[in-house]
């Protein structure tokens, strides 16, 4: 059950979020927003796939 969640959110964070790697963004000069965002889907992502 705890994995059909999060794939549930990663199909979600897929349409509405936005991608940092397709506009190329550097992590180095993100703000503090973007890496937490940027965090949060590689987290969901990581338990999706698990």
């Amino acid at each position: 059950m705890k994995k059909s969640i999060f794939k549930a959110l990663a199909k979600f964070n897929k349409a509405v979020l936005p991608s940092f790697t397709k506009r190329q963004l550097d992590l180095a000069k993100a703000n503090k927003f973007q890496l937490a965002l940027f965090g949060y889907r590689l987290w969901v992502t990581k338990n999706a796939l698990d």
